[in-house]
């Protein structure tokens, strides 16, 4: 009976001969003593499970000269995902959350403690993740996921449980909700040594990962659409000229956060909170989401950024 270990080794000397000696499936086939079809399964294998790290170079002139223009004119590193203007908000976020997620290995190591938000950015990122084993590293959830209809722990568990699997790492959970009613009880709870623990961690973060959230995005930020605002709060953010959250923090257009409201009901980590972080890999699809991105960016919440192209030409265009 073949083991996970026979099937692994099959798969990275399949991968080898396809990939390295470019051999044909039909080669593979013989030399294995196999047949096509369980080539292509091993092959498949070799993908699924990060044997086979599959990378493109674009030769694009033109991404090529966006990511330049939004490194010197934002001072941060950029990936330009191409996606036609024409593919559906859906099929848009699918294609950057992956675009991200084949990044994201290059930036996770041993030792370290990897900052995760939830969303639908997010969600649909820890879909795509290649497996990149590490040591010691800890994934830990950036903000609270409850709210009155829900605890939201399955909803970000899942998210989190899928990053934690993807490079062997640790979870830790943040079971309070994402605002609570009174900004008293936070400053109560966050006095507590099960909740400063957790806040001690982040604060020691290597590695940060979330998108922006917006009202109005093409595909609905989870924050809005998730039953976390009433009207309200949604008032409130109105008043208070409210751009995009990251983290379920809110800021304006020019990145300033101070004299929100609904910040002091916030289980998010603060700014400076993430600033201090070294790496802050933001992913964000779609143009509806530019405002946000561009008060992130202008609060100096990014190091690194995934991005469609034409969300990247409408941040340019915006600038």
């Amino acid at each position: 009976m073949e083991t996970e270990a026979d099937r692994g080794q099959d798969a990275h000397t399949a991968a080898h001969l396809y990939y390295v000696q470019h051999q044909t499936m039909e080669a593979i086939a013989r030399e294995l003593h196999t047949s096509r079809s369980t080539v292509s399964r091993l092959l498949s294998h070799a993908r699924e499970t990060g044997i086979v790290d599959i990378r493109v170079r674009s030769p694009r002139a033109a991404s090529r000269r966006i990511e330049a223009e939004i490194q010197e004119r934002f001072r941060l590193t950029a990936h330009v995902a191409p996606v036609p203007q024409v593919v559906s908000e859906a099929d848009r976020l699918e294609r950057v959350a992956a675009t991200a997620a084949g990044l994201l290995g290059d930036f996770v190591d041993s030792n370290q403690i990897i900052g995760v938000a939830w969303g639908s950015t997010m969600a649909a990122m820890s879909r795509h993740l290649v497996p990149r084993p590490t040591q010691n590293t800890v994934v830990v959830q950036l903000n609270g996921s409850g709210n009155t209809q829900t605890s939201g722990l399955l909803y970000a568990s899942e998210i989190l449980q899928r990053f934690a699997a993807a490079f062997d790492a640790r979870v830790e959970q943040f079971p309070v909700p994402a605002f609570f009613d009174h900004a008293q009880t936070r400053s109560a709870v966050w006095r507590e040594r099960s909740t400063r623990r957790l806040l001690d961690l982040q604060r020691s973060m290597n590695l940060v990962v979330f998108s922006v959230g917006a009202a109005d995005a093409g595909v609905p930020s989870h924050v809005y659409s998730g039953g976390y605002l009433d009207a309200a709060d949604l008032a409130a953010l109105r008043r208070d000229g409210v751009a995009g959250d990251v983290a379920t923090v809110f800021y304006r257009a020019d990145g300033s956060s101070t004299g929100i409201v609904m910040n002091e009901r916030s289980t998010g980590p603060t700014f400076a909170t993430l600033r201090r972080t070294p790496r802050r890999l933001c992913v964000v699809a779609g143009e509806a989401k530019v405002a946000a991105l561009r008060g992130a960016i202008a609060a100096d919440l990014v190091t690194d950024l995934v991005v469609d192209e034409p969300t990247a030409h409408a941040l340019l265009r915006a600038a």
